[in-house]
């Protein structure tokens, strides 16, 4: 397998197929670099150079006790650049990837980066406080907390069976392999790494990193997303970063790099080729 060192002896395993201009991908919670395959697999094969890491913690990378915050898991990624020398990237963040994007962004800056994607992100802040009033209260996250250390296969199955993939909306025809998938990788990451991820995507607010933004940004979002509401992230991370372009997929749930693969894989091409 093709892993970097971290400057704390952590191993991060990434991916790395075809040639041409870098893209790297940031997955979501609790997945891997597996959940982007569809798109890796269909810009490799337009002539790019598609490379996607397991998050810390996530998949087949080392599975530390500590540094399971966005600050890390920004210096991971710099980290993962700069090993491989990559000048031109462009980012793309899904979910919980793309606050660790972001968080790169403003602890790195832009310097090696050509263009940035964050697609059903969690950017710029998911949490209710008085700033954040349309943010959701600490009660949803604390029960994702007791489920996951209840039953954690369980508590995977439902959220793929149910929001994530929009599966409990009337009409849905999300198969029993995408499920489980979700379900798979899941269970390959971290027990504690997993529950520490929770409070690093939901607690974190990156509105300052969204601010340093100064490269051409799209921003994909679902307006039927259960998990990352639209309101609270797609919305407003439009506003904070400098013209950036906003997309919006009418019915789209948070799993739409599954749901809505043939759409974002255009739109991500298109993207990256203007």
């Amino acid at each position: 397998m093709s892993t970097i060192t971290t400057q704390d002896g952590t191993q991060i395993y990434y991916k790395d197929w075809g040639k041409g201009t870098p893209i790297v991908f940031s997955h979501g919670w609790p997945l891997t670099a597996d959940s982007w395959e569809s798109q890796m697999l269909f810009l490799a094969s337009h002539g790019y150079r598609c490379i996607a890491h397991d998050r810390r913690g996530h998949g087949r990378s080392s599975q530390p006790w500590h540094g399971n915050d966005m600050d890390t898991y920004a210096d991971d990624l710099a980290t993962l650049i700069n090993a491989l020398d990559l000048h031109d990237a462009v980012l793309i963040g899904f979910s919980a990837g793309g606050g660790e994007v972001a968080r790169y962004v403003g602890r790195h800056g832009t310097q090696r980066v050509s263009k940035i994607a964050l697609v059903a992100a969690v950017t710029p802040h998911m949490l209710l406080t008085d700033a954040n009033p349309d943010g959701i209260p600490m009660e949803v996250f604390d029960g994702n907390r007791k489920s996951a250390l209840t039953d954690r296969s369980q508590f995977y199955l439902d959220i793929a069976s149910g929001p994530f993939y929009g599966a409990n909306r009337p009409g849905s025809n999300i198969s029993k392999g995408m499920i489980y998938r979700f379900w798979q990788q899941g269970l390959m990451a971290g027990h504690k790494n997993v529950l520490d991820c929770i409070k690093a995507f939901s607690e974190t607010d990156f509105s300052d990193d969204l601010a340093k933004f100064d490269v051409p940004t799209l921003i994909i979002h679902g307006d039927d997303d259960q998990i990352v509401p639209i309101k609270v992230s797609g919305l407003r991370a439009a506003k904070l970063v400098n013209d950036a372009s906003l997309k919006i997929y009418p019915g789209a749930p948070h799993g739409l790099t599954d749901t809505h693969r043939d759409e974002l894989n255009a739109d991500l091409l298109d993207f990256i080729r203007s």
